[in-house]
């Protein structure tokens, strides 16, 4: 962990301290442009504001996100201390061999009848007023209750682990050590509370097991050896943000979608069969992750850049999706684009765990809401604000008129 009583700022890791041609919140909310720009001038550059190079084009991207022997996930915690998103082989292999027992296609497929009757209940009830906001009522509740559920979090949990959940993932509104420091402070808080709050309940299972996720990875072996609590711990915290974070990103950005272009939203309900290949293209077109952090493990070279060992390597999901050399038309949202061999869910050994789940909750969110909606209408009065983070895009709150 950071130690935020060191008298001496700690590394600042590039991927939450944001680009200062980003700092505008009408930037923030349309980034395409300005890394579309990037991309065409720039395409492998060294920013010293945040001490890190930036990479722009799909073809980069692409191979730094399948080399973790060259651009490694760690952050220089103790492996024992960090997740799977921060841990290399043969570290990474073995957790991940492990937790994926309950990603399996069947383990995700036997989750959609629960996740169909909480959108069922949480439409009707938007139903009864012209005017509704898609985060509040539908994208944060039905991710946050389906990953709470898999950890056996209570419901009257639920709002504060949200709450820890967006702590995580922010960052500082600009890059200068204070706003850093604070940050970085309120990262920490939440992180402890978290620990000390998944410590109650693994002490719980231990002594009562359930049939939840938590129970299931206790009784677990690795090699013959049990998962240690602060692996399991570890575990908890990416699963509520990856699970969390992403899937409520991705449902209110396909929202969006539908209110910007109106004729996709009226394609997808004469088909209802078209939205999987829709899910598709918002990952890729609006993706909940623009950005991911790596570290050279050795002097290297792309395009003629030198990249020393050690030094921090942000790659450009954002870009990358929309990068004309891979996409045909790529700033047109194209319903059933094929191939889209989209980034927004990583690629190689950190390639997405929860991605099949996070697919079949959009899936069905997405299909209730068009069945049981004549049109959804963005409010153009309505001022939207990002989602304070360098690497999550999304929006705070984002109000639709329905009818």
């Amino acid at each position: 962990m950071i130690d935020v009583n060191a008298t001496q700022t700690p590394k600042r890791y590039a991927n939450i301290i944001p680009m200062k041609e980003l700092l505008r919140a009408q930037d923030q909310l349309n980034p395409f442009p300005v890394l579309e720009k990037l991309r065409k001038e720039t395409p492998v550059r060294y920013d010293s504001d945040r001490e890190c190079w930036d990479v722009f084009l799909y073809e980069d991207v692409h191979k730094i996100l399948q080399d973790p022997a060259s651009f490694s996930s760690s952050r220089g915690l103790d492996q024992k201390q960090s997740s799977m998103l921060m841990m290399d082989p043969p570290q990474h292999t073995q957790m991940r061999n492990l937790v994926s027992k309950a990603f399996t296609p069947k383990a995700v497929q036997d989750l959609a009848p629960k996740i169909d009757a909480l959108t069922h209940g949480m439409v009707d009830a938007m139903l009864t007023r012209g005017e509704i906001d898609i985060v509040e009522e539908l994208a944060t509740p039905l991710p946050v209750i389906v990953i709470a559920e898999m950890l056996g979090v209570p419901a009257a949990d639920r709002k504060v682990f949200k709450e820890w959940s967006d702590i995580l993932v922010s960052g500082p509104k600009e890059n200068t050590d204070e706003a850093f420091m604070e940050v970085v402070r309120a990262k920490e808080k939440a992180s402890s509370e978290l620990h000390h709050y998944f410590r109650q309940i693994i002490a719980d299972r231990r002594r009562q097991p359930q049939d939840d996720l938590v129970t299931s990875l206790l009784q677990s072996e690795i090699d013959g050896e049990k998962l240690t609590e602060d692996k399991l711990l570890g575990f908890c915290l990416l699963l509520l943000v990856a699970g969390n974070e992403t899937t409520t990103n991705l449902i209110t950005n396909a929202v969006r979608v539908f209110t910007e272009y109106s004729d996709v939203q009226d394609e997808l309900r004469r088909d209802p069969s078209k939205i999987p290949s829709a899910v598709e293209e918002v990952l890729r077109y609006y993706p909940p992750v623009v950005a991911i952090g790596r570290t050279a493990t050795k002097d290297l070279e792309i395009r003629g850049q030198q990249i020393q060992r050690g030094q921090q390597v942000v790659s450009w999901i954002a870009s990358a999706n929309r990068d004309e050399h891979k996409f045909d038309d790529p700033n047109r949202f194209i319903i059933g684009r094929k191939p889209n061999a989209h980034l927004s869910f990583g690629f190689g050994i950190h390639f997405c765990l929860g991605a099949p789940l996070a697919r079949l909750e959009a899936q069905i969110a997405l299909g209730v809401l068009l069945e049981k909606t004549k049109q959804l209408t963005g409010n153009q009065l309505a001022t939207l604000t990002p989602i304070q983070s360098p690497f999550v895009y999304g929006v705070k709150a984002f109000p639709v008129q329905i009818s």
